[in-house]
């Protein structure tokens, strides 16, 4: 292993919380990107509770998903949060729309919690976990963690794993919910359960990464490298530059 394969040693433990708080931030949006994930639903479920109409409430629905994208193209701000709520919020206003029943709003939602939490643990299993896939990227080292720094990989797999199983606690409360219970209850429970085990699925990916290894910077590395690469050859260049410049010996004895 050479030094560019061992994780920065430098880095302390604070700076490494707090690059791991910022990375998390940026990959799941913050408060915003809650917000953004709550409030269509909280919206839907809120009037239809009042009138039981199933049009307003999907108008209404989807009327602030467009507005939350809308605002944020206005602030030039990235739109990727927003964007997949919009997307949720459509397909659960057509599966509605096309079967008459409300509480198919919130089946293109749940089928995607199910569907994410069996990719966590199916990349995880393949050791590929999918939260490394995620952060990698934004912690600026891509796949190095997986051939390069053994102990952040760990840490990858258990958040994955956090992130899996607590996906399918949450499937296992509303699926059975979706055929038993009514629109109105599926509904309020389910904005209820969205943001509790997200925080927790959160905290528990800080826990692991703050723990973890520093990851190693691939970008900060290819600059290294191609910097090295172009002052060899300027020192080549140099060196060939001189070698026919320089007279022979006794050629300019008058």
């Amino acid at each position: 292993m050479t030094s560019l394969d061992k994780p920065t040693e430098e880095t302390t433990a604070d700076e490494a919380r707090a690059v791991t708080e910022a990375a998390l931030f940026e990959a799941f949006g913050g408060v915003r990107g809650m917000v953004e994930t709550v409030l269509p639903g909280l919206l839907f479920v809120t009037i239809f509770t009042i009138n039981k109409d199933l049009h307003w409430s999907a108008i209404a629905a989807l009327a602030v998903s467009l507005v939350l994208v809308v605002v944020r193209l206005v602030m030039r701000d990235t739109v990727k949060h927003a964007f997949s709520g919009v997307f949720g919020v459509v397909f659960g206003v057509v599966f509605a729309m096309m079967t008459g029943n409300a509480k198919d709003f919130y089946l293109p939602g749940m089928l995607y919690t199910l569907g994410l939490a069996l990719a966590y643990i199916v990349t995880t299993l393949a050791g590929v976990p999918l939260i490394g896939l995620i952060l990698g990227p934004v912690f600026k080292e891509n796949l190095s963690w997986r051939t390069r720094n053994p102990g952040r990989k760990k840490a990858y797999a258990k958040a994955s794993w956090a992130w899996g199983l607590i996906l399918l606690a949450k499937c296992a409360i509303l699926f059975p919910l979706y055929w038993w219970a009514d629109t109105t209850q599926l509904g309020w429970v389910l904005v209820t359960l969205k943001i509790p085990p997200f925080l927790l699925a959160v905290w528990l990916t800080w826990v692991f990464l703050a723990k973890a290894p520093a990851p190693i910077d691939v970008f900060a590395e290819m600059e290294a490298e191609e910097k090295a690469e172009e002052e060899r050859r300027a020192a080549l260049a140099a060196e060939q530059g001189e070698t026919p410049a320089r007279p022979a010996p006794g050629r300019h004895r008058r």
